[in-house]
């Protein structure tokens, strides 16, 4: 097992890096959904993990713990947001810097508070990286709720009011479960889906959009995997 793995919540993103890299599977985890292999490929005479994650605290945690198990000690994750800043430009890079938790799976792994900080460990050689390449990036605050019909507008209201720029489903409880596991994590997102208007405005957030944008963002989860 390699030291560092990849997770990708997107299927068909994933299916496209893994034809890219001609990965091959050593491992596996499972839940009553099924089977989902694990793979090892080369990029620049590294060998790395990677594994599709599953969408969701609680699932992405029970994979992240398996991963864990298996022996990846860095794991890189990426995946695609709802903005709460519309502003924020269709795919872009969005580097979370604090969570809020608004889920129940990271409370039992740290202690109760509203909000968690994330990528302390590995945010200067993100940001750092992206500036060598070029590529626009955006650091805040991210909204956790794997409740997704509850993204009401009272609640999209407050949680921009808390400072948050976009939602996602795992962040707070990723970074709780590694944390307490002692493993390196970092996380990012692209955007997508925009929740700063008066109707969701859907945007990029459909699998089969945009695949080469999301193909170059699949080689950035790489080179930081690389560099970390």
């Amino acid at each position: 097992m390699p030291k560092v793995a990849i997770a990708c919540y997107s299927h068909i993103t994933f299916e496209r890096m893994l034809k890219g890299l001609k990965a091959e599977e050593i491992a596996a985890t499972s839940t009553a959904n099924g089977v989902k292999p694990v793979y090892k490929a080369k990029y620049k005479d590294m060998e790395v993990a990677l594994f599709m994650i599953d969408v969701g605290a609680p699932a992405s945690v029970a994979m992240l713990e398996d991963v864990f198990m298996m022996g990846a000690e860095k794991v890189v994750i990426f995946g695609t947001c709802g903005v709460l800043d519309k502003s924020i430009e269709d795919c872009s890079i969005i580097i979370p810097d604090c969570a809020v938790r608004d889920e129940g799976t990271s409370y039992h792994y740290a202690p109760a508070a509203d909000e968690i900080e994330v990528n302390e460990a590995y945010l200067d050689v993100f940001t750092k990286m992206l500036d060598e390449l070029h590529v626009h990036y955006t650091v805040g605050k991210t909204w956790t709720n794997d409740a997704i019909y509850r993204e009401t507008p009272e609640k999209i209201k407050r949680r921009k009011q808390q400072g948050c720029i976009c939602v996602d489903m795992e962040c707070s409880a990723n970074a709780a479960a590694a944390r307490f596991r002692e493993k390196g994590l970092i996380q990012f997102f692209y955007a997508a889906d925009n929740l700063d208007a008066e109707e969701w405005d859907i945007r990029s957030l459909s699998n089969d959009a945009k695949l080469e944008e999301k193909d170059g963002i699949a080689m950035i989860a790489l080179e930081l995997a690389a560099r970390i």
